[in-house]
């Protein structure tokens, strides 16, 4: 069996064991299933001008280097996010003529190709010139189609998947005791980095007029902040407004994440852009009402009644989302929506359908 190789730029460490995790789950996905997986990816998401370029032209070039040695023993390669990472399998491909597929992830799109000219070019070329491009949701693929002039035939809808045998309902008292969590609060969590385009302003906003007709609201936001400056902006923001109840805890792993979420009344991510919402659909998996906003994947996730959308930057608008969700008279869950988008995401049929793409780029 020819082996694959995936490229990424972000993935996982011992020190760093949130970064790129979805990437390293399917990895792990592919080799349980038999599949010969070599991974060559950026582990440190330490920002800064010098260090980003070390880290870059080390990765570039330890990739280089392998598909040099292993042309011969090489299916394809796996690109995940267009530009930068998608530039490696492009190179591979027209000197090593090693063919490629590239997933699309969404940020890779929306920021990273409008930061110029240049870059957009890069990306239109990387799309163009794969075997098979893989995007996380519906908007990614007409973006794909229409902006980047893609064949549809060549785009495929996958998400990264959930794992159903982590994240699933458990007892919401037994849940609550093992994270000290009174089972007396009104639990909204949300987990994500904590960052400005998840919409945390407004969501403190929002849950500042939730807590003036359920006081025994709380607000937990489980994530990274290795954005200091915004992390200050959002903490000042919340002493300026006096608003109790909200704290911070640094991101787990996905265990623990599980059980977060079954803890939780509500999942809110009031995300002003997103690509697919994996978060979203680990806390479905989980049973757990999901309050987010109408953007990318969301919008697919929780249609047909499977949770609550609303309009992305509105305050107003997430607030009644929340208190929508917290009182039983007025929410009805279509767990029947629930369930066909947990089954449809589930690692068993992401894998089928992912070896299925594998098979027809590089006859693996």
């Amino acid at each position: 069996m020819k082996k694959i190789v995936v490229f990424s730029n972000m993935y996982p460490s011992k020190q760093h064991p949130t970064f790129g995790l979805f990437v390293k789950n399917q990895v792990d996905l592919l080799q349980s299933a038999g599949q010969a997986v070599d991974v060559i990816a950026i582990d440190n998401p330490d920002k800064g001008k010098l260090t980003a370029l070390k880290k870059y032209m080390s990765w570039f070039l330890r990739s280089c280097i392998y598909m040099l040695k292993n042309r011969k023993q090489l299916a394809l390669t796996h690109a995940h996010y267009a530009f930068p990472t998608g530039v490696l399998s492009l190179v591979g491909k027209k000197m090593l003529g090693i063919p490629y597929v590239v997933t699309v992830h969404g940020g890779d799109i929306d920021k990273m190709a409008a930061k110029n000219v240049r870059i957009r070019n890069f990306t239109r070329k990387i799309l163009q010139q794969g075997e098979a491009v893989i995007v996380v949701g519906e908007k990614l693929k007409n973006d794909v189609i229409l902006r980047f002039g893609v064949p549809e035939s060549k785009v495929h809808i996958l998400s990264m998947g959930v794992n159903t045998t982590i994240f699933k309902p458990a007892a919401k008292k037994e849940v609550r005791e093992e994270l000290n969590l009174s089972i007396e609060e009104k639990v909204i969590l949300f987990v994500g980095n904590v960052i400005k385009a998840k919409g945390l302003l407004e969501l403190v906003e929002a849950f500042e007029m939730v807590k003036s007709t359920t006081p025994n609201a709380a607000l937990y936001l489980v994530g990274s902040q290795k954005d200091t400056a915004f992390v200050e902006e959002l903490q000042s923001f919340i002493q300026e407004r006096k608003v109790e109840g909200i704290h911070f805890k640094s991101a787990v792993g996905q265990a623990d994440l599980a059980r977060w979420m079954s803890a939780a009344d509500i999942v809110a991510l009031p995300s002003h852009h997103e690509g697919f919402g994996l978060v979203a659909l680990e806390a479905m998996a989980t049973g757990t009402k999901v309050v987010a906003t109408d953007v990318g994947g969301l919008s697919y996730l929780l249609s047909d009644g499977a949770g609550i959308l609303v309009e992305p930057k509105n305050t107003v608008s997430l607030a009644e989302g929340l208190k929508k969700a917290l009182d039983p008279t007025m929410l009805s869950i279509n767990e029947v929506a629930v369930q066909q988008r947990v089954t449809a995401n589930s690692f068993d049929s992401i894998l089928q359908a992912l070896l299925s793409i594998y098979h027809k780029a590089g006859k693996i």
